[in-house]
């Protein structure tokens, strides 16, 4: 998921070539099954650290995110960690409507 810096109607092909037009980059993992849920997380977490390291090539930081239907008490430990060292901005369960309610709320006052 990308939150840009613009309207939608202003959404270019060159706008999506700009690093400093992203303000929020963010994974969404729907996939409800439990026993899917770490490849699900695996593959989230490996993206979420090649926006890091491209972004920060260029001295950028867009806030990060991290929204899954299937949450497992290892991932979440992980994800808990990650947004305590703040490599990851906000994270929420896509089952939980208060934790949805808040990440979408922080992502409008972005």
């Amino acid at each position: 998921m990308s939150l840009f810096n613009c309207a939608a109607k202003d959404l270019t092909r060159e706008r999506i070539k700009t690093p400093s037009a992203y303000i929020a980059l963010g994974e969404l993992k729907g996939g409800i099954d439990p026993a899917g849920a770490d490849e699900h997380w695996k593959t989230a977490r490996t993206a979420l650290n090649r926006i890091h390291e491209a972004f920060a090539k260029r001295k950028l930081k867009p806030h990060t995110f991290f929204i899954g239907a299937a949450i497992e008490a290892k991932m979440a430990t992980e994800i808990w960690e990650m947004l305590k060292r703040s490599n990851l901005e906000n994270a929420a369960n896509l089952t939980d409507e208060d934790q949805i309610a808040s990440v979408t709320s922080w992502l409008c006052s972005l």
